[in-house]
Parts: structure tokens; C-alpha cells; sequence
């Protein structure tokens, strides 16, 4: 069962006063008006490709790699975008984790909600699909304002950190489960919760089959889609929380559930899963995490993508 952080003094050591220091500039940062907050966001993200230069090159990878079609200006100019959503995703962690409910509800229009209703009033669970937006923290905070679920995330190595993100995510949600904690998330799908579950990251060989993403035909995918499904027999619900153009605030929409899963084998229902994922990543393809090598993991024998 996982063990949530806690608050101890030895947070307080003076190791962590840098990590508090960055904290606190973040606590002040996301006070600001949020026009000004996107017009810093989109600033910081352009800025920060001088200094990013080793993600700025895997974030062009995986776009030619995704859209191999796609022009190279049209690419380039997605690469630029990509990174104004990496600076806004560091504002918008502040505004998921400090903000108060009334003033994240302002900024977002929510849809979908009745695929949630439906799934509880047929006495299933929710297996919430999520994807690796730039907006995820903010997406999860709005998304348990209308519907606390239980998160599942990898626990950070800086324990404030750890502490801070879990503290930030239960502010709207009822728990928080480490990834590798199949067994609880299952339990919690048969009780009738939702799990927000993100399933479109390289979990390495042990925990993956090779099936197609985009335009990579053995991209490393995960089992546990197969086990959960399976297992929980819950609703599939993809969700898609995205940011407006011009610092106009956010969309969340909640998609219908996915009504035919299939469950023969592990790589049938990772192929399926990788289609819902493309589905919602072209909702706003800009707004992924181009930077991370989702295809670092190759079958056996073959060379690096990268």
C-alpha cells in the first residue's frame, strides 16, 4: 500500500532552503493576474530553449518521428510552441498547488462531466485517462474540483518535492497511489473511485510491450492498461484539460467512455490505449511533453531513435 509523504521538521534542513527558496518565489509568482501570468509563461518557455538544448532536440525528435509528414517549418514553428507550454507548465504547477478552487474554476470551461454521472450510476469505477500535458497538474486540480479521485504518480527523489506535489494534488482529490501500486488501484476500481491514470510514458523493457504510437511502429507501451482493465473492470474515460489561445484560460473536455477494449492480450489492449492517447494529444499537440524520450526503450537489438 503506498505511504503518502508527510510534513517533518527535517524538511526544514538547511539542504531543502534552496528548494523552499523556489517555492515561495512560485507562491508570490502565481499571485500576479493570469494575462500576465501567460504572457511570463510563454516567455520563460521560449527563453529557457537556449538554455534546454538537449530537450529541444528530443522534443524535434519525437515530432518527426510522431509526424513524419509534418513540414520542417511547421515542425520547427510546433517546437517553439511546445516550449512556451514548458514555461507555462511551471506557472500553472503554482496555480494547480496555491491556488484557491474559485479562482481555478474561473479561468477553465468544463464539458463531458455526464460521462462521469454515467459510469456512477452504472456502479463502475473510473480508469481516468489521462495524458502527459504540459497542463497536467492543473488539469487533475480542476478536474477533482468537480470530481475527487485518487492520483497516481512516481514519487519525487527530493522529498520536499514529493511532500509539496502530493500535499498540492490532494487539495482537490482523496489520495494519492505510487505507479507501481497495481494492486491498490485496482481496489480502488472496484470500489467505484477514480483513478486519474496516465498511460503514454517508456516504462522500460520489464513493464512494456511493443506496439504502435504515432508514426513509431514499436513504441515501448505499457502492461498495466491490461491488468487494470482487466482486473477493475472500470469505465475508460480519456480527458483532455487544454489551454486556450492568447491567454484566453482552459478547456477541459471528457471524452465518452471507450466501449470496446480489447482485452485478448496485453499488446492488443497497449495498441488500443495508444490510439486513445494520439486522440487526445492532437486535441493539443503542442501542449505534450515533446521533451521526454517516450521512445527511448527499443526491442532487442535495435538502434536508438535518439
Amino acid at each position: 500500500m503506498t505511504q503518502l509523504p508527510q510534513f517533518t521538521r527535517a524538511l526544514l534542513h538547511p539542504r531543502y532552503w534552496f528548494t523552499w527558496l523556489g517555492i515561495g518565489l512560485l507562491y508570490v509568482l502565481v499571485l500576479l493576474p493570469y494575462p500576465l501570468l501567460y504572457r511570463l509563461g510563454c516567455g520563460l518557455g521560449r527563453l529557457s530553449m537556449r538554455f534546454m538544448t538537449r530537450r529541444v532536440a528530443v522534443a524535434r525528435r519525437n515530432l518527426e518521428l510522431c509526424f513524419p509528414e509534418m513540414p520542417e517549418a511547421e515542425r520547427e514553428a510546433m517546437v517553439v510552441r511546445n516550449f512556451e507550454s514548458v514555461g507555462m507548465g511551471l506557472i500553472e504547477t503554482g496555480m494547480a498547488w496555491f491556488w484557491p478552487n474559485w479562482r481555478v474554476s474561473k479561468w477553465f470551461q468544463v464539458s463531458g462531466l455526464e460521462h462521469i454521472a454515467k459510469a456512477h450510476q452504472q456502479g463502475k469505477g473510473v480508469l481516468l485517462i489521462g495524458m502527459h500535458f504540459l497542463t497536467l497538474e492543473l488539469g487533475a486540480r480542476i478536474f477533482g474540483i468537480h470530481n475527487p479521485g485518487i492520483g497516481v504518480y512516481r514519487p519525487n527523489d527530493n522529498a520536499l518535492l514529493d511532500w509539496l506535489q502530493t500535499w498540492g494534488r490532494m487539495r482537490s482529490n482523496k489520495s494519492m497511489l505510487d505507479r507501481k501500486d497495481l494492486k491498490g488501484m485496482i481496489r480502488a476500481l472496484k470500489n467505484g473511485d477514480i483513478i486519474w491514470y496516465a498511460p503514454d510514458h517508456d516504462y522500460g523493457p520489464k513493464s512494456s510491450v511493443f506496439v504502435p504510437f504515432f508514426g513509431v511502429e514499436k513504441a515501448a507501451s505499457t502492461k498495466g492498461s491490461y491488468l487494470l482493465i482487466r482486473s477493475g473492470q472500470p469505465a475508460v474515460i480519456p480527458f483532455v484539460p487544454r489551454r486556450l489561445p492568447h491567454g484566453k484560460g482552459y478547456e477541459m473536455v471528457i471524452l465518452p467512455a471507450e466501449e470496446e477494449m480489447p482485452l485478448d492480450d496485453e499488446a492488443a489492449t497497449a495498441a488500443r490505449m495508444n490510439k486513445v492517447v494520439e486522440h487526445g494529444v492532437l486535441m493539443a499537440p503542442e501542449q505534450y511533453m515533446w521533451l521526454h524520450r517516450r521512445f527511448k526503450t527499443r526491442p532487442a537489438g535495435e538502434p536508438s531513435l535518439y
